[in-house]
């Protein structure tokens, strides 16, 4: 099967006068569809650097970067969920839901009945004539992931996306959103630094070194049913066995 999404020896560097802080040397790594990845490493080692490149947002120094085509041959749809939900307070929870609809010019009938479809699903219906302010800090994540969903991204890239809230709610809402996208079938990328985190949501984490980073490990994470929620996944005797694992990786590093 091939990647949908491949970065090739991967190098970038941040360019001031006199000055060049190098970022990314020669990093590689394939994304295949469906897949959740997360990503961990040191404070300011290039994790989120690493999305605004796969998004477009950045240009590598050199490299190759590859993402798959659509039936028209044009790159498939990135979806990006930042750190807070960027809502806007002044729209209802609807208005704010199409946003992405309008400004691409797809507002139809059709995609109106799949995004009313969404926020019932997501438990959401009920507020739709609501506004940003009237909800709570998961409710408005969810309203953020059905206008990213809203325009079929095959790819999501998630920077932190539930870092702003308290601990109880980011654990109610990672194991939300994040059983939520694999129902979708989408794949995702998640920037994390909470281990816990990655390790309840990933498929597969990636541990970055420092700068100029590279893959450090390349870690497959397998529970013992598919069907397990992130929530589901803490509680497994396996989730101690892989947080050691990353800990070690990060650990060795540092020595």
């Amino acid at each position: 099967m091939d990647p949908i999404l491949s970065l090739k020896d991967i190098t970038f560097a941040y360019h001031t006068p006199g000055t060049e802080l190098g970022v990314f040397d020669d990093l590689s790594l394939d994304v295949f569809d469906g897949e959740f990845i997360s990503i961990v490493g040191p404070s300011g080692c290039g994790k989120s650097t690493l999305l605004s490149i796969i998004n477009g947002l950045l240009k590598p120094d050199k490299g190759d970067f590859f993402l798959k085509k659509d039936s028209d041959g044009q790159n498939i749809r990135i979806g990006y969920m930042l750190q807070h939900d960027q809502l806007f307070e002044w729209r209802t929870i609807w208005q704010n839901a199409i946003l992405g609809l309008e400004i691409n010019g797809e507002l139809n009938e059709g995609t109106k009945k799949e995004t009313l479809d969404r926020l019932k699903f997501y438990g959401l219906i009920d507020f739709k004539d609501c506004y940003p302010s009237q909800l709570s800090g998961g409710m408005r994540q969810r309203v953020a992931l059905v206008r990213t969903l809203a325009l079929k991204p095959e790819l999501l890239l998630l920077d932190e996306p539930f870092s702003a809230l308290d601990y109880q709610t980011r654990l109610e809402v990672t194991d939300d959103i994040c059983t939520l996208i694999k129902k979708e079938g989408r794949a995702a990328i998640m920037v994390t630094h909470d281990l816990s985190e990655a390790i309840s949501a990933a498929d597969r984490i990636i541990v970055l070194s420092r700068r100029p980073a590279q893959i450090k490990a390349d870690i497959p994470i397998s529970f013992e049913s598919n069907e397990m929620t992130p929530l589901q996944r803490r509680n497994s005797p396996l989730f101690s066995v892989y947080f050691n694992r990353i800990w070690k990786e990060l650990m060795e590093h540092e020595k």
